[in-house]
């Protein structure tokens, strides 16, 4: 898991600082330019990609999952491709043109736009529309949600300068680039590469000694310094602080007076589940049933127990009162005894906070 995180944030670094670099500079390389074989398709729109987060975002308020809403004058969902065009008929796979769904995206009636104005909803922008518009021309396919896809090994898309693709994942950035008529930046040196990737897996810059050490090293950078990186126990601190944070992760209630709360346990096991590089799922799992396992040790409780939003308790020095978003509560013996028990809180409340939130 550590090295398909850092090598997808290697390819999205590329890509931004390649644009960023190239962008004020006419381009040696045109999306016209490249081969015919490559130019000829259009490029598929991908409903997960492409359209799903927009029907999140201005639809399913009124025609998503949760059913009709008050402001909504049919039972129409736009998230199921048999009501779509099955029952109601609001898309014609294959004709935009003949499309209902689209006439109401471009109509300039107020009544018969959507999303309509009362609905708190940005206007989709010409982009989008067109997005729709090609979408639908494709044959507007529908897919599960990305989380119940199971991931393939896509094809390395066709490249004009296939002599600057080293690893496969090079080829995707060279194929948006090209996209853009925009052409790679010069080889970074490399001073700069050891400084971007300790900074990317550590947030820390390099020592003086560690750039020297590198400079005279012959060694490719995955192996002189990628793999020290991976075994740093920064690596843990640093990739753990973007689910800290998306879970809300704080020392501090941040609310009325302000209390001292006492996560840090989770946050050191969030830290060290890095740096152990444990699975995905895994991760997951313990910090939701991590004391319902068959293998359930003081380790996997503390998962879940340091996860949930905790307060301390004035009337009970020893207690810890564990708050499941405002909706269950639970005492229990603060962390560090012999025996962790199993809480008594709202799962669904605590847990879906943290998970919608990361």
């Amino acid at each position: 898991m550590k090295r398909c995180l850092f090598e997808i944030t290697v390819a999205m670094f590329a890509v931004v600082v390649t644009s960023v670099a190239t962008a004020q500079e006419p381009s040696s390389v045109s999306g016209q330019e490249k081969d015919d074989t490559v130019a000829a398709a259009p490029k598929k729109i991908d409903f997960n990609r492409d359209i799903r987060p927009l029907l999140s975002d201005r639809c399913f308020h009124c025609h998503g999952p949760a059913g009709k809403s008050e402001e909504s004058e049919t039972d129409l969902r736009l998230d199921q491709r048999e009501s779509v065009v099955d029952e109601y008929s609001a898309i014609e796979p294959g004709d935009a043109a003949a499309s209902e769904l689209l006439a109401r995206l471009v109509s300039e009636d107020p009544d018969t736009r959507m999303p309509p104005a009362g609905a708190g909803r940005r206007p989709l922008t010409a982009d989008e529309i067109e997005l729709f518009r090609r979408w639908i021309d494709q044959g507007a396919q529908y897919q599960n949600h990305w989380a119940f896809v199971p991931p393939k090994r896509p094809t390395a898309p066709q490249v004009k300068s296939a002599e600057w693709v080293g690893k496969p994942i090079d080829a995707f950035v060279l194929d948006r680039l090209e996209d853009e008529g925009l052409s790679p930046s010069p080889k970074a040196d490399r001073q700069t590469l050891i400084r971007r990737v300790s900074f990317d897996l550590t947030g820390l810059p390099p020592t003086p000694e560690e750039v020297r050490a590198f400079l005279h090293d012959p060694a490719p950078l995955d192996k002189a310094v990628v793999d020290r990186l991976l075994k740093s126990e920064r690596y843990g601190e640093h990739m753990g602080r973007f689910w800290l944070d998306a879970a809300r992760y704080a020392d501090t209630s941040g609310y009325q007076y302000d209390r001292e709360r006492t996560q840090w346990v989770w946050r050191d096991w969030v830290i060290n589940a890095f740096n152990k590089n444990m699975p995905f799922d895994r991760f997951t799992i313990e910090q939701m049933a991590g004391d319902l396992l068959s293998d359930a040790t003081d380790q996997t409780r503390l998962a879940l127990l340091a996860s949930a939003q905790e307060q301390p308790r004035h009337d009970k020095p020893n207690v810890v009162l564990i708050l499941s978003d405002d909706m269950g509560y639970s005492d229990l013996p603060k962390f560090g005894t012999s025996e962790i028990p199993t809480p008594n809180i709202d799962r669904l409340a605590a847990e879906g906070t943290m998970f919608t939130d990361a």
